[in-house]
């Protein structure tokens, strides 16, 4: 059995950490980062062997049924994310974790958190949580400041290049950022008498990426 853990990209490894990682309980965390001097494959291999990674979807669930806890791995270029569900586990007594439900996780400007949903159930239902993915408040706030400084001082065609160049991944939360951002850019360009720029210049469509997937023909997979 071969387990991949190397992402082909930073979107890829937040669409793989968001959508299938958080989602399945695997709250708790570890981010690190792999010295220069390192074998970087050689430490995925002793990573996966130490903490029993590799594992197929039924011995996950009968871990899980004895309350033990499953882990994940994955990792883009030097840095690496080990993930822990709830139970046992010697990981989460050796290592320093982090829930990413009151911490998030950061990433390359990102903020991978899982949520409570704003809605209260009624009749006393459980309420439904979420992952969230946005721009981290720090990048956000450098973000806008960069767009509004040069509003009025750009033209048209290179402000909206210069939207359509942000890298980040459009989930949910990262388009009500952009609007915001768009907003503030159009605000400063009205009061300065110039034409505002087209929404559409945002591109507000999240791509779909293959998280494993690599230029090349070969993937980078964990024996």
């Amino acid at each position: 059995m071969k387990y991949r853990c190397v992402a082909s990209s930073p979107e890829g490894l937040v669409q793989q950490v968001a959508v299938c990682y958080l989602r399945h309980g695997y709250w708790w965390y570890v981010s690190g980062r792999i010295p220069s001097s390192k074998d970087a494959e050689a430490i995925d291999r002793k990573l996966v062997a130490k903490y029993g990674i590799d594992l197929t979807e039924r011995q996950r669930a009968t871990r899980k049924a004895k309350g033990l806890a499953n882990m994940q791995y994955i990792r883009y270029g030097d840095w690496f994310l080990l993930l822990v569900t709830e139970g046992h586990h010697p990981f989460k007594s050796q290592e320093q974790i982090h829930d990413c439900r009151r911490h998030p996780i950061r990433f390359e400007g990102y903020s991978i958190s899982y949520r409570r949903a704003g809605v209260t159930p009624r009749g006393g239902a459980m309420p439904k949580w979420h992952a969230c993915v946005r721009i981290d408040p720090t990048t956000y706030q450098q973000l806008k400041s960069y767009f509004t400084m040069r509003a009025s001082h750009r033209s048209l065609a290179n402000l909206k290049e210069d939207f359509q160049r942000i890298p980040f991944a459009r989930y949910a939360p990262i388009r009500r950022q952009l609007l915001n951002i768009h907003r503030a850019v159009n605000q400063v360009r009205r009061q300065a008498g110039y034409e505002p720029v087209p929404a559409s210049s945002l591109a507000l469509r999240r791509r779909i990426t293959q998280p494993f997937e690599k230029p090349s023909a070969m993937l980078n997979e964990v024996a």
